[in-house]
């Protein structure tokens, strides 16, 4: 798996999780999901993303 793909993969199972748990345990989780999303917006137009740094570090491919 390239980096990219991981990123896709791991943003959405955040959404996911984040939005079983503000149906399941409290709404608040819908803030999380909110700062994934504003997350990938300002990665689409800086070409950046924390959690691509923390997987680059971690030894995933580019």
């Amino acid at each position: 798996m390239t980096v990219e793909t991981m990123l896709r993969g791991i943003a959405g199972f955040f959404v996911i999780a984040s939005a079983l748990l503000a149906h399941y345990h409290s709404p608040y989780w819908l803030l999380f999901t909110g700062f994934v999303g504003l997350n990938l917006l300002q990665s689409a137009f800086t070409n950046w993303c924390p959690m691509m740094t923390f997987l680059r570090k971690l030894g995933v491919k580019g």
